[in-house]
């Protein structure tokens, strides 16, 4: 029998509670979750791809069948390619469904041989994104819920880094 393998793509910049909730429920429904860190969004980025995979890597250690990989290029090539059948999407608001219905539709039509699959957050991260952790963050706010405690001492670090920060807003 094959094994089910499943891509989550995304930019994890930086990885929080909804990312990690959404891995720890699809690990639960495959035989192998890749986690795709991918390597050149159209964003800006706080962490480098190096940075944010060994943050993915740091906070999911404990997920035996989960693995952490950069990618760049089409979502699907890189499925194809480690022979995921299957994305995985989180939804957290009704917005979130259009994007993700439109990708999924453009994915199913450069690849009919890989399906995709939307998990509903958990209600208390239906607020959570990456752009709002590091806008709260750099305006001084705790984000100490919303983190692992691994990707909190990381954005510290980038802080400490003031000259090599650029300017962040949830509107980029």
């Amino acid at each position: 029998m094959t094994a089910q393998i499943a891509l989550y793509p995304g930019s994890f910049d930086p990885i929080h509670y909804g990312h990690i909730d959404i891995v720890q429920r699809a690990a639960r429904l495959f035989d192998q979750l890749i986690v795709g860190v991918y390597g050149r969004p159209n964003k800006r980025l706080l962490f480098s791809v190096d940075e944010r995979i060994a943050l993915a890597r740091a906070t999911l250690a404990d997920l035996p069948n989960v693995e952490v990989r950069a990618y760049e290029g089409l979502t699907v090539a890189f499925a194809d390619a480690i022979g995921a059948q299957v994305l995985v999407r989180g939804l957290r608001v009704i917005s979130d469904f259009e994007l993700e219905y439109q990708m999924a539709l453009t994915n199913r039509q450069l690849n009919d041989h890989i399906d995709t699959i939307c998990l509903m957050t958990n209600h208390q991260y239906a607020f959570l994104s990456a752009s709002v952790v590091k806008e709260v963050f750099m305006a001084g706010g705790d984000v100490s819920q919303m983190l692992h405690p691994l990707a909190l001492k990381a954005l510290e670090r980038k802080r400490g880094q003031a000259d090599s920060v650029p300017v962040i807003s949830i509107r980029d």
